[in-house]
C-alpha cells in the first residue's frame, strides 16, 4: 500500500509539471552567431509582443545599433534596417510606439544573460513603458555586497519619496488651507506627520526593493547590471549563446557606442 501511495504521488507531480505552460523559445540570429532565448511566462505582454514581432519578420536585417562592453548589447530599432551607415543613427526625439511595463523585481532581475526592453527616460515616460520593438541582453560586471546594499538604499529612499508624493497628493487641499489660513506650524506638522508615515508605509514594503542571498550570490559570481532593476521590464534570458553575446560586447563601436561594422539580426520563433 505505501508504495501504491508513492507511485500515486510521482505520477500526480509529473502530470503537474506537464501541465506548467511551456515557454516559447526563440533564436536571436547574427553574423556572428545564434543566441537561443527563452521568454518569460510572468510578462506575457512583452513575450506576445516579441513573438508577433518575429513572426512578422519585424526583425530581418535589424541591428545591434547600441553595443557597450561590460553592459549591455542593444537592438530592434525599425531605423537600422538594412542600414550600410554605421557612424551615425537617426535621432527621433518623440515618444515612439510603446507597451506598459511589466517590471516584476525582485522575481525578474539583471543577472547576466537577461532580455530586457529598453526605454525612454522617466521624464519624457513616467510610466517606464517598454519601446515596443527594442531590446537588450545583459552582460554587465560583477558587483559586490557594498554596492548591492549602496543600490538598495537609493531605492529604499526613492521608494520613500514616491510614497510621500502620494500622501501629499492626497492631502494637498488640507493642505493648502492651512497654508491660506496662516496657520504655518501646523502646515509643518503635516508635513512631518507625512514623512513619518512614508517611512513606516516603506518599511513595510522593504522586501520590494530588497536583494535575497541568492540574488546577491548571482551578482557577485556571474554579474549583471543592478542599478537597472525595478526600473525596466526583464522579460527572457539567454539559454545558449552567450559566447555570441560576448563576441558582439567586444567589437569596436565609434564615439555613440555604435558598432563600426554592422551587426545584423533576425529573430525566428524556435518553440511556442
Amino acid at each position: 500500500m505505501r508504495k501504491l501511495w508513492l507511485v500515486i504521488l510521482i505520477l500526480f507531480s509529473t502530470n503537474m509539471c506537464s501541465n506548467k505552460p511551456k515557454e516559447p523559445i526563440v533564436i536571436i540570429q547574427t553574423n556572428y552567431g545564434n543566441i537561443k532565448v527563452k521568454l518569460y511566462n510572468e510578462t506575457p505582454g512583452h513575450r506576445d509582443n516579441f513573438l508577433k514581432l518575429a513572426e512578422e519578420g519585424f526583425y530581418k536585417n535589424l541591428t545591434f545599433h547600441r553595443v557597450i562592453k561590460d553592459f549591455m548589447i542593444q537592438g530592434g530599432d525599425p531605423k537600422t534596417r538594412n542600414s550600410s551607415d554605421t557612424t551615425v543613427i537617426a535621432e527621433d526625439k518623440t515618444l515612439g510606439d510603446t507597451i506598459p511595463a511589466e517590471i516584476k523585481f525582485p522575481r525578474l532581475f539583471h543577472k547576466r544573460g537577461v532580455l530586457a526592453a529598453a526605454r525612454w527616460g522617466d521624464a519624457e515616460n513616467p510610466t517606464k513603458a517598454s519601446d515596443a520593438s527594442q531590446f537588450y541582453i545583459v552582460t554587465g560586471e560583477l558587483c559586490f555586497d557594498d554596492k548591492l546594499s549602496e543600490i538598495e538604499k537609493q531605492r529604499y529612499e526613492r521608494l520613500k519619496q514616491k510614497i510621500y508624493r502620494e500622501i501629499q497628493s492626497a492631502n494637498i487641499d488640507a493642505l493648502k488651507s492651512l497654508l491660506k489660513s496662516g496657520d504655518s506650524v501646523a502646515a509643518s506638522e503635516m508635513r512631518a506627520n507625512w514623512l513619518v508615515q512614508a517611512e513606516a508605509k516603506a518599511k513595510a514594503r522593504e522586501s520590494e526593493i530588497l536583494y535575497t542571498d541568492s540574488q546577491r550570490e548571482i551578482y557577485k559570481t556571474k554579474g549583471g547590471t543592478p542599478f537597472l532593476d525595478n526600473e525596466y521590464t526583464v522579460f527572457g534570458e539567454v539559454l545558449e549563446g552567450m559566447d555570441v553575446v560576448d563576441k558582439i560586447q567586444n567589437i569596436k563601436t565609434n564615439e555613440k557606442d555604435r558598432p563600426l561594422k554592422n551587426v545584423v539580426m533576425n529573430v525566428v520563433i524556435l518553440e511556442k
